[in-house]
């Protein structure tokens, strides 16, 4: 058996080269062919990574770091953004919201029950009005 070639378990021996250029056309042939279609014009798939955090729903800002608006962020929403916030904190929020009307300040969050100077400061920068 020469070096270039390695048995398989079935008996018949495979080249080095067969074998990397199967591992080239698998690591490469997605966007070979995503690129083949952009130039056909035939529509592409994304095949772009989502990133964890991010949204398309209302109150809700996809970028590097998720923010959720204070005043349009439902519970789910607010408990998923926010770190330190659990559904009960996030009903909290909601609830505060809806009995003293719309916040004014990012800052009045830490008039919500549970909600401290520790935890919002935490979560500054995923606030927004």
């Amino acid at each position: 058996m020469q070096l270039t070639e390695i048995k398989a378990a079935n008996g018949r021996g495979l080249s080095i080269k067969a074998l990397l250029m199967a591992a080239l056309i698998c690591l490469a042939g997605p966007t070979l062919a995503a690129e083949e279609k952009a130039a056909t014009g035939q529509p592409v798939l994304s095949t772009q990574p989502v990133k964890v955090g991010q949204s398309t729903e209302p109150g809700v800002t996809a970028n590097k770091e998720a923010s959720v608006s204070i005043n349009q962020g439902d519970a789910e929403q607010l408990a998923s953004v926010l770190k330190g916030v659990g559904l009960k904190k996030a009903e909290s929020i909601v609830r505060y919201r809806e009995q003293h009307g719309p916040f004014t300040q990012i800052e009045q969050l830490q008039e919500v029950p549970g909600i401290g100077p520790a935890l919002f400061e935490m979560n500054r920068a995923r606030l927004k009005m």
